[in-house]
């Protein structure tokens, strides 16, 4: 499975922007799906991740009631809606895939090659 991330720039504090992770390559496969992000000197940490259905999505702390995440898997596509931007969301996001077939199991996560969100004061 690969995936691509877009949709990250440079943008005032308050403001908002759309991440968008496109999946190609055996998509049936994708359970699970999330929004990583990791600033510089920090470890990456999750942002944000959502069922295969969509039905149940969790948010870090520090993200929630400000962030908002979704997928259209008619499209392959997943959204992070980021909305009052703060200096300290400045990071490369990374969309990531949690990957089952069954009858053999999970298989090793799919990221992507990130993209950067840089929010100003």
């Amino acid at each position: 499975v690969q995936l691509v991330e877009s949709g990250g720039g440079l943008v005032q504090a308050g403001g908002s922007l759309r991440l968008s992770c496109a999946a190609s390559g055996g998509t049936l496969s994708i359970n699970a799906m999330g929004w990583y992000r990791q600033a510089p000197g920090k470890q990456r940490e999750l942002v944000a991740s959502i069922t295969s259905g969509g039905g149940i999505t969790n948010y870090a702390d520090s993200v929630r009631g400000r962030f908002t995440i979704s997928r259209d898997n008619a499209k392959n596509t997943m959204y992070l809606q980021m909305n009052n931007l703060k200096p300290e969301d400045t990071a490369v996001y990374y969309c990531n895939a949690r990957l089952y077939v069954p009858p053999l199991g999970a298989f090793p996560d799919s990221w992507g090659q990130g993209t950067q969100v840089t929010v100003s004061s």
